[in-house]
């Protein structure tokens, strides 16, 4: 019997959080529990190294990070999904998860510009903690619990840090014995991994986001020697940080058919290549990101479900073949006039693009402002000017773009499409003197 109980009760909050997820009677009035609905996730240790168990069965993570379709991840052999802090969409997260048969990495997040010896401060912190596994514990897609995402960055690698962090791995395993606690950092320089390693018994898994480092990832960690099993929480194609630039110091995009190698290169080497420390990985970003460009780190475009060739090639990693309908192939863009000309000037470039299955393809070139900064934007940054309308026989492999006068950075972007919802990307930049 399922039984749906108003949200407005306050009886039972557990229950009522995870949306009638657990089922019950009623006695004189009272709601109590007789089911949990928790999966037991654990993570175990043998002579082979560690592996991550749900249910009793091994499982290896398979997932993505990002708003993107769910349904569109499940159906490319994904199995799980990642988020970074709990909200008013949570529940709906974790509902969708389940019915897809997907589980969810849930994020607790905590705050980067923050006072770690402040005992106040971090009593506050902690409780947020608690009330965030108790709403959500018994949910049967919750996989682990991630504290945290490269809150040690701005010199906040500190004993302080990890010590609290581990009072609420603690407290997440009191609470909840079913599911493993994570801690996600940015790559593995300085301090931050001996500090877990001598700070948070408590933390289960360590979490790696790494992008050009993705490949030599699995060894360094293994060389570190930390005793924990780890996931890479995040990678992609090489970060603007990590990137040439042009002489105008504009930085050099990959296209999406080079990105998808740069995928793939990282799960080979540190993820699949490396099973006896790693329980998984998270690709970044399941969905469409504006940061540093309109396409730097989207595995999906703006609709977040047409895929781009990377999502083919994470695809045939985590199902072992190819899916049905390929995305096209492209070249990088190429100038036939200077990358660096006068307002008013036209701009002539061209690209080469192919379709695996010799389907008709679509093409659409956009010319926008370089966003002003290539930091990171957290949620994403908005939109910059559009300036497509002085594009001339849009929609050819070769086009002439009437530029515009003012000063500036620009980006001329180059989308391919075929009709399986499928398509590819290129971009480059210039400069109106």
């Amino acid at each position: 019997m399922k039984l749906t109980l108003p949200r407005k009760l306050s009886i039972f909050p557990t229950c009522l959080a995870a949306g009638s997820f657990c089922t019950a009677v009623f006695l004189f009035g009272i709601a109590q529990n007789t089911e949990a609905a928790a999966v037991q996730t654990k993570v175990v240790k043998s002579v082979d190294g560690f592996q991550l168990q749900r249910s009793g069965k091994p499982y290896f993570i398979k997932g993505g990070g990002g708003g993107g379709s769910k349904e569109l991840l499940a159906q490319c052999g994904g199995n799980s999904f990642r988020t970074w802090g709990v909200g008013p969409d949570t529940l709906g997260q974790l509902d969708e998860a389940q019915k897809l048969g997907l589980s969810v990495a849930l994020g607790i997040w905590l705050p980067h510009k923050f006072n770690w010896s402040d005992p106040n401060g971090v009593k506050g912190v902690i409780d947020k903690v608690r009330q965030a596994v108790t709403q959500y514990k018994d949910h049967p897609a919750v996989l682990c619990w991630s504290i945290g995402n490269e809150m040690e960055v701005e010199g906040k690698d500190t004993p302080e840090l990890w010590k609290a962090v581990n009072e609420m791995a603690k407290l997440a395993h009191q609470l909840d014995p079913n599911h493993p606690t994570m801690t996600v950092i940015a790559e593995m320089g300085g301090t931050k991994l001996e500090n877990i390693k001598s700070y948070c018994p408590e933390i289960d898994i360590v979490g790696i986001n790494t992008y050009a480092g993705g490949p030599s990832a699995g060894d360094r960690f293994k060389k570190a020697d930390v005793g924990k099993p780890y996931v890479i929480t995040e990678f992609g194609p090489p970060g603007t940080w990590e990137t040439g630039r042009t002489a105008f110091g504009a930085a050099l995009e990959l296209t999406s058919t080079e990105k998808a190698k740069k995928y793939a290169e990282t799960y080979e080497k540190s993820v699949a290549g490396q099973k006896s420390l790693c329980l998984g990985s998270y690709a970044f970003t399941w969905g469409f990101k504006r940061e540093a460009t309109a396409t730097w780190f989207g595995l999906l475009l703006p609709d977040n479900a047409t895929k781009l060739n990377a999502v083919d090639a994470l695809t045939e990693l985590w199902s072992g073949k190819p899916p049905a309908h390929r995305c096209p192939d492209i070249s990088k863009i190429t100038l036939l006039t200077p990358d660096q000309t006068n307002g008013g000037d036209t701009l002539k470039a061209s690209i080469q693009a192919t379709d695996p299955q010799n389907a008709p393809l679509t093409i659409e070139w956009v010319l926008a402002k370089e966003m002003s900064t290539y930091a990171v934007t957290g949620t994403g940054a908005a939109a910059t000017a559009d300036y497509s309308k002085g594009i001339v026989k849009n929609g050819m492999p070769e086009v002439e773009i009437k530029l515009p006068t003012e000063p500036g950075v620009y980006r001329v972007y180059c989308y391919v499409k075929n009709k399986f919802a499928s398509a590819a990307l290129a971009s480059t930049s210039i400069k109106i003197k």
